[in-house]
Parts: structure tokens; C-alpha cells; sequence
């Protein structure tokens, strides 16, 4: 087995009882990551964990923090916190660059070689603009912390700025929001952005009256929410509607600027612009030298691993799982389900073909408005919003974070207010809301 020097000086044991012990690297500690690392606390092998953020991120929820009703503690929890009583991991903070499928070795920015018996790389996705990289700027998509809180940062300096305007029409612009796709990130932006402006914003200012923001959810297919049933993508239509969104169906982006978007040849002036359209998967997938689909994901195995290496496995957003017509889709479930598979096979020695089990799917809308379909079970209106926001607490990782959750989702439905309304970052004359 290779592995550097400095790794086995850094504190990680290279022998059990004389003998070596298996190693398993994993790469990235998002759900599916996490996942495999903890189903393998019983198995005799050194898990060492990689990732370039020490957090693990509740993504699901991370368009409250976009939206001021959650801080970024309240979602995200440190990874050595959560392994921290199982003795044979590790955690490693850096950054991956480069891949060697045929070592079963990654390499760190700073130079460093972590090596193993088996390597699982669970990378995840970052945002897609088909080709327009340079919208990026205007049009920020939602993955991070950083993405959430800059976010934040736009759509509350955008009414600041409207306060201190005295031009009607910069105020309007100022004034619109546009979120572009209609999937479950674009549906719960759109409906969390009005319902600011609409209830928590409505007296705090006295130069503008909030209630008269424009939502804008634009989507190119012909309904929202896509991969639920048309029933519910017709019912979150009428849920988004009702909430004042203004949905756009079978229109495409052309344009994204500082002062707006551009749909064919109509023009939209706005004040923030966030992205949720698109995703690709991480550029470690082309490291891996396996075939990909267009979208960048490793075409694996049916046992997740990767073609010609049998020892080294993709799970997560990163990995393209044939299901039916199509592929398991990128959710949370399924990356918590392939981490588990994988540490199955790394346990037991037998392997077998990953077999995804849809738990169903949910997404919420604004004040007591959701759609979930739980297998034959359709809901929505209420009872979806009850049953997604079970749910996530549910999902969330310790204690203090379902209790910090649920207190401050208590409060905002209580009172209409949302606590994180910060603008972490200074603003200066001539600046803009984007």
C-alpha cells in the first residue's frame, strides 16, 4: 500500500495488531461522503476523509440561509464533530487536484498523497450555465455557504437601495427578482423571496412599499418541478401563484447582466438574479479517466464502482446510475444510499448491484404551502408542508441543530419576522444589488 510519509506522521496508524490495516479514502464530505464513512465505524479498516470545507452542509435547507430564515450554523455541522467518536477515521482538510484511479491515490493542493486500499469519491455538483460561464457574476446559483450568504446579501441590499432611490423606475428594478429554473432550489427561492417581501419586510421600510416586489420564476420546460407528477407541478404552480410568483414556462435565459435578464428578445430590468437551472458535475470526474454523460458524471458500474478499477467508486451527484429510461437522480437519499452500498462492499467483500429505493420527493412552497409525493401517495397545501418540514429536522445531523431549526421556524411562523437579516458585507457608493 503507498502512502507518504508525512501522512503516516500526522497521527494515522499503519498497523493493527502487525498487520496492516485496509485504508479507504474518501473524497468530500457531503451526504453520500459522510454516509460511507460512518456505515464503515464497525468495519476493521482507517477511513480517512477528505474535504476542503470542515462542515458538512445540510443543502436541502440552504436556501433558508439565502433567505435570512436560518443562520449558517443552524445547517451546517463541523465534520470532526461528527466523527469524533469513531476512532478509526480521520479527517483531512484540502483540496483534491489530481487522481490516480490506478493507485487508488488523490493529490492535495499543497502536494500531499493520500492513498488507500479503496478510494470513494463522492465530489458532488457545482452550478451549470450551459456555456455562459460569465453570467456567473450576475446570476450567483446556490451550493455553498458563500453562495447562500452572498445571496442574502443581494436580495436585502436591493431593498435598501430601492429605499434611498427617488427614480420610480430604478426602484421597480431594484425591486425584481428573477430566479431562473423551476426545480425544487428555483420553486422554494422564489416562493421564500416573496414571502419576505410580502410579510417580514412589509413596515420596515417607509420610502417603499415592499408588497410590491415582482417574483419572477422563469423556467424553459412547460411546468414546474419537473420530476413530480403533473398534478403537483400543476398545484405548486397554483401555490407559487398565489404567493404573488410570477412563473414563466417555456422561456429560455438569453442574457444575464447587471441590470437584468434577456428572455428572446423581451427584456426584464432587475435588481437580483439567482441562478438554479443548471448543475455539473465536479471537473475530479475527468481525473478518473472513465467514460462520462454529458452533465460530467461517471458512468459507473452497476456496484457504483469505476470501469477498469474496481476498487475505486463514485457515489453522489457525481456518479450516473442507470434507472429505468433514465438515471437515480441527484438527491440526498440516493447519495446517503450509495455511500452505505459502498461501505457494504468494503465491509463484507461482497459486491452487488446498487439498488436505489425512492423515498419520495418534496419541496416546499412558502406559509404552509408544499407538494410532496411519497410514492402513491400525493400531498400538498399543508399536509406537505408538515410532512417536509418533519422531514428535514428530521435529516438534520446533533441536536443543537434540530432544536436551533425547529425554534427558529417556530418564531417565523409565529411572527412573521425572519432573524438573519444581515448584510455581511459592506456596501459603498456606486455599488449595486448584485
Amino acid at each position: 500500500m503507498s502512502l507518504t510519509t508525512p501522512l503516516t506522521a500526522a497521527g494515522f496508524p499503519p498497523t493493527v495488531g502487525g498487520m496492516e490495516r485496509r485504508r479507504v479514502v474518501i473524497v468530500g464530505g457531503g451526504f453520500g461522503g459522510l454516509a460511507c464513512a460512518r456505515a464503515l465505524a464497525r468495519a476493521d479498516v482507517e477511513v480517512i476523509l477528505v474535504d476542503r470545507r470542515n462542515h458538512h452542509l445540510f443543502q436541502p435547507l440552504l436556501y433558508q440561509v439565502a433567505t435570512a430564515g436560518l443562520n449558517p450554523s443552524d445547517i451546517a455541522y463541523p465534520i470532526r464533530s461528527v466523527l469524533r467518536k469513531q476512532s478509526n477515521a480521520r479527517v483531512v482538510l484540502g483540496e483534491v487536484v489530481a487522481i490516480d484511479p490506478a493507485a487508488r491515490s488523490v493529490t492535495l493542493a499543497d502536494g500531499e498523497v493520500l492513498a488507500g486500499d479503496t478510494l470513494v469519491v463522492a465530489a458532488g455538483a457545482r452550478h451549470a450555465y450551459f456555456g455562459n460561464d460569465q453570467w456567473e457574476t450576475h446570476a450567483p446559483g446556490l451550493k455553498s455557504v458563500e453562495d447562500a450568504l452572498e445571496i442574502r446579501r443581494r436580495i436585502l441590499l436591493a431593498f435598501e437601495l430601492a429605499e434611498r432611490s427617488d427614480d420610480p423606475d430604478e426602484i421597480a428594478r431594484l425591486l425584481t427578482f428573477v430566479v431562473v429554473g423551476a426545480g425544487p432550489t428555483g420553486v422554494e427561492m422564489a416562493g421564500a423571496i416573496s414571502e419576505i417581501a410580502l410579510t417580514t419586510l412589509r413596515r420596515d421600510f417607509r420610502g417603499i412599499d415592499p408588497s410590491t416586489t415582482r417574483v419572477v420564476l422563469v423556467e424553459g420546460s412547460d411546468r414546474v418541478l419537473g420530476t413530480f407528477s403533473p398534478s403537483l407541478s400543476d398545484r405548486a404552480q397554483a401555490q407559487l401563484e398565489g404567493l404573488g410568483v410570477e412563473v414563466r414556462l417555456g422561456s429560455i435565459v438569453t442574457e444575464v447582466d447587471d441590470r437584468g435578464v434577456s428572455i428572446g428578445d423581451e427584456r426584464i430590468p432587475a435588481g437580483t438574479v439567482v441562478w438554479g437551472a443548471g448543475v455539473a458535475a465536479s471537473p475530479l470526474g475527468d481525473m478518473l479517466g472513465a467514460p462520462l454523460d454529458r452533465s460530467g458524471r461517471v458512468l459507473v458500474e452497476s456496484d457504483l464502482s469505476v470501469p477498469g478499477h474496481p476498487d475505486v467508486f463514485v457515489i453522489g451527484d457525481l456518479a450516473a446510475v442507470p434507472l429505468g429510461d433514465g438515471f437515480v437522480p441527484g438527491v440526498s437519499p440516493a447519495a446517503i444510499q450509495g455511500g452505505e452500498h459502498v461501505a457494504s462492499i468494503v465491509s463484507s467483500g461482497r459486491r452487488g448491484p446498487f439498488r436505489y429505493k425512492d423515498k419520495g420527493s418534496m419541496a416546499t412552497i412558502g406559509r404552509r404551502a408544499a407538494v410532496a409525493e411519497l410514492g402513491r401517495l400525493k400531498l400538498s397545501g399543508v399536509p406537505a408542508w408538515v410532512a417536509w418540514w418533519a422531514v428535514h429536522i428530521a435529516f438534520l445531523i446533533g441536536f443543537r441543530s434540530r432544536a436551533l431549526v425547529m425554534f427558529s421556524w417556530g418564531w417565523s411562523y409565529l411572527t412573521f419576522q425572519r432573524g438573519a437579516r444581515l448584510i455581511t458585507r459592506a456596501w459603498r457608493p456606486g455599488g449595486t444589488s448584485g
